[in-house]
């Protein structure tokens, strides 16, 4: 029986042990110890929770919950190590108070970082950008591949990767190109001379469209005759394609074709041209 209770004692003397022991803050080692536990088990449960919801979630809507899921979960281990250091006696005020300024540089070093996580969350809930939409951030084409809680990922034209603040998409504008559908109308604009049959300019420019590669038949191409400019008729050519982001290529080769019809037809494209007065006085 002795034994016993020297075991005990000890036990006890050991769990009692002080590891930060001041003036205002007592931490025993039972105190981490119960920390380390209650941690482990928040983590067991939460993982099964995750495991629970995901398994019965879509896809692309796994992918959201996982990045909120994440986020909270910091979220809770912060309580929970508060909550245990309050309920062993610990005086956070003292903890605060000696960390106030410590905070309050936090507060501005961090204030972007919450707000790109907020903005986040409300991106994930309100589905407004999903991964695969084509974007145009500051001039920049890209598409999506990745939604982050604090940042988005999109791959540009020239193969680069743009990363995002999540916070861009609710403070500025941004265009989003695949939002409601991937189809989008794109146009070649090109001028031809003064005198040119504008009826079979209209001709050449639908075949060559209609014989494009990427571009859709329905809806169906249409020409505009844009303006009578300064040296030029302006006509453009609608057309409708479903990959926006290769659309510099289409259009690059609808720009070859367009030349080589008109070459063929006499059809001109003219360059800027002023006459010139000279009046000798």
């Amino acid at each position: 029986m002795d034994s016993l209770e020297s075991i005990a004692l000890a036990f006890k003397l050991f769990m009692t042990y002080q590891v930060i022991n001041t003036k205002d803050i007592h931490i025993t080692i039972g105190t981490l110890i119960a920390i380390v536990l209650v941690i482990i088990l928040v983590s067991l449960l939460l993982k099964f929770i995750n495991k629970f919801v995901t398994k019965k979630l879509p896809e692309e809507d796994k992918n959201k919950f996982v990045s909120i899921f994440n986020f909270l979960r910091y979220l809770l281990y912060i309580l929970v190590v508060v909550t245990v250091l309050s309920s062993s006696g610990v005086d956070l005020t003292v903890l605060l108070t000696a960390s106030a300024a410590l905070f309050v540089g936090l507060g501005f070093a961090l204030q972007y970082l919450f707000q790109d996580i907020i903005s986040g969350i409300m991106m994930i809930m309100d589905q407004s950008l999903h991964v695969g939409d084509i974007i145009e951030v500051d001039g920049k084409v890209g598409r999506v591949f990745e939604i982050r809680l604090r940042t988005t990922r999109a791959l540009t034209r020239d193969d680069k990767v743009v990363v995002i603040p999540n916070h861009i998409f609710l403070t500025d504008s941004i265009y989003n190109y695949t939002q409601n559908h991937k189809t989008t109308r794109e146009y070649v604009r090109v001028g031809v001379a003064y005198g040119s049959d504008v009826r079979l300019v209209s001709k050449i420019l639908e075949e060559v469209v209609r014989d494009q590669h990427g571009v859709l038949r329905n809806p169906k191409p249409f020409v505009i005759f844009e303006d009578f400019g300064d040296s030029a008729l302006m006509f453009t050519i609608n057309f409708y394609i479903n990959d926006s982001f290769g659309d510099p290529k289409i259009k690059s080769a609808i720009r070859f074709a367009i030349d080589d019809k008109f070459r063929k037809n006499n059809i001109s494209i003219p360059f800027p041209q002023r006459d010139v007065h000279i009046y000798n006085h």
